[in-house]
């Protein structure tokens, strides 16, 4: 299995970037995928969630009403995109995929496979 995140990148404040994860190796309609990321010095923690096909969402506090998730599980893909960045929105975004029977999404972190990450920074 392979998580393949891309579409990093360094932004102004107020800028958008559009993160993209390509899934290989799995069937990705049976994976609740999400979104975390970790800035230095931090703990890993989570940005948004998509449940296995859609429209079952949920986002952290500091993200909502700017970033949205989104899936295609025939292209096995899942997208952030992320508008009105901000300097504390920096960090290396990771993709995950969990294995579930739920609808939902899950915003722990005990997923089963995790990308390799894709550094966001936000500077002016």
């Amino acid at each position: 299995v392979q998580l393949q995140a891309s579409g990093g990148g360094l932004v102004h404040p107020g800028g958008s970037l559009r993160l993209s994860c390509v899934a290989a190796g799995l069937t990705l309609s049976n994976h609740a995928m999400g979104w975390f990321r970790q800035a230095p010095g931090k703990e890993r923690e989570f940005v948004a969630t998509i449940g296995r096909h859609a429209p079952s969402t949920d986002y952290a506090d500091a993200v909502k009403g700017r970033f949205t998730i989104e899936r295609d599980n025939a292209k096995k893909m899942v997208t952030l995109q992320m508008n009105s960045l901000k300097p504390e929105d920096t960090a290396v975004y990771y993709c995950a995929a969990k294995f579930t029977f739920s609808s939902f999404g899950s915003k722990s972190t005990n997923y089963d496979y995790w990308g390799q990450g894709t550094q966001v920074t936000v500077s002016s």
